[in-house]
């Protein structure tokens, strides 16, 4: 199972190695802090025998390399054998990472940390032992970077894998939304469900055999969710509450949908937003629906019901249709 580093690794097996005239380079935006003038002679005086760097073929910015070039320099050479990636900003410095994790002057530990950190605020909703693969680090010195970066970056429901797949930081959650997809499609496969709710085939075929027992679909010891503390800077961490937190996740809704109303592609579409207008509606009210359904008479309870879970269901089959695309494209 390849991680992301590997699969941005894999881009390149396929790249042709070109003569690269030296002077249009652009030094690195690189993890590496300085430069070892001792590995720069090193390299120099192997000749043309070293493999080719890394660049970026938008910019013409070193991406792996900065030694093998400056070393090339001091040949008075005027063209270097390069690979082009092409890539954004954020894939080209997590690229950068992962192959001075592997070969050549290894980074310090000062480095990796520094690129955890960075990988991080790029890709918050990578896990600690993704972004550990990639920087060489363990996943518990990631998961010690997460906490003191404290609140600047956002919170969120779940991270992604090295597998690539979606794992909900609150199992409640995933049980929960896997018990309305089969609600919603009883037929439904165990495998697609899980994909769909962010959990393992296990957990899925237990829901649903909760289900038919009539039972919760939540373990009594996973009924309270486990809160995400806010990180702090020194000192102790908060106390977790024994009662379900719900903030969180209305922030990180708000987070989501913010950035969703940043992007053109869906502001100057009229499918887009109109689908911006549903999910703002349907967040900005969501922490009113306990005193809604508090204060609804009784006569119209059970009509009520119904439309919600016909509202739910739309909304699952909207979900699986973006997943079906999403599998289709990929």
């Amino acid at each position: 199972m390849n991680d992301v580093g590997e699969s941005l690794e894999d881009r390149l097996e396929d790249q042709e190695v070109h003569e690269v005239p030296i002077a249009k380079l652009l030094p690195a935006d690189s993890p590496r802090t300085a430069t070892d003038h001792g590995h720069v002679r090193a390299l120099s005086e192997a000749g043309d025998a070293l493999p080719p760097i890394i660049i970026d073929r938008a910019t013409l910015r070193v991406v792996d390399g900065m030694h093998r070039l400056r070393a090339a320099q001091r040949r008075s050479a005027e063209t270097i054998a390069a690979r082009y990636f092409d890539g954004d900003e954020s894939a080209a410095f997590v690229l950068a990472v992962k192959l001075n994790s592997e070969h050549g002057l290894p980074l310090t530990l000062a480095e990796r940390k520094n690129a955890a950190l960075r990988i991080m605020n790029y890709h918050p909703e990578w896990s600690d032992r993704a972004i550990a693969a990639i920087a060489g680090l363990s996943d518990k010195t990631v998961g010690a970077i997460r906490r003191n970066a404290g609140s600047s970056l956002p919170r969120l429901d779940g991270r992604i894998g090295r597998d690539n797949e979606y794992h909900p930081l609150n199992p409640r959650e995933g049980r929960l939304r896997a018990s309305e997809l089969f609600a919603a499609n009883p037929a439904a496969s165990t495998r697609d469900v899980a994909k769909l709710a962010g959990i393992s085939a296990t957990t899925a075929k237990d829901v649903r055999k909760r289900l038919l027992n009539g039972e919760d679909p939540v373990p009594p010891r996973q009924r309270f969710a486990d809160p995400v503390i806010e990180p702090v800077i020194g000192g102790r961490a908060p106390v977790p509450s024994k009662h379900p937190i719900r903030a969180p996740q209305a922030r990180d809704r708000k987070y989501a949908i913010d950035r969703l109303k940043a992007d053109p592609s869906l502001r100057f579409s009229e499918s887009g937003r109109t689908l911006l207008r549903w999910l703002e509606v349907t967040a900005n009210h969501a922490d009113q629906l306990d005193t809604i359904a508090s204060n609804l008479p009784g006569h119209c309870a059970q009509i009520v019901a119904e439309l919600a879970r016909q509202c739910s269901a739309d909304w699952q089959r909207f979900a699986a249709a973006i997943e079906h695309r999403i599998d289709a494209v990929s």
